[in-house]
């Protein structure tokens, strides 16, 4: 059975379940300050940046095999480009 989704909202609340599942996992690990959003930001623009056709099994295995830390920099890196382009702004 294929489930096809109409858009990236409906595919994220489908996932979110496991988004939060894997949040709480990150809040236990003392990244207590990430988001489902977060999350989901990091997989659809490092880990599936260049998918196709995933299953929707494959993408919840992703989420909760994904590295904490890896997570971690990738939302600190997003961080630090906000804060240069308030701080550089004209």
């Amino acid at each position: 059975m294929d489930i096809e989704f109409s858009s990236a909202e409906e595919l994220y609340k489908r996932l979110k379940p496991a988004l939060k599942s894997k949040v709480s996992e990150l809040a236990r690990d003392g990244y207590d300050y990430l988001t489902t959003d977060d999350v989901w930001n990091y997989l659809k623009e490092k880990k599936w940046i260049n998918s196709v056709n995933l299953e929707l099994s494959e993408m919840v295995s992703d989420i909760f095999s994904s590295d904490n830390a890896l997570i971690d920099a990738y939302f600190k890196d997003k961080l630090n480009i906000k804060k240069r382009r308030v701080y550089f702004k004209d």
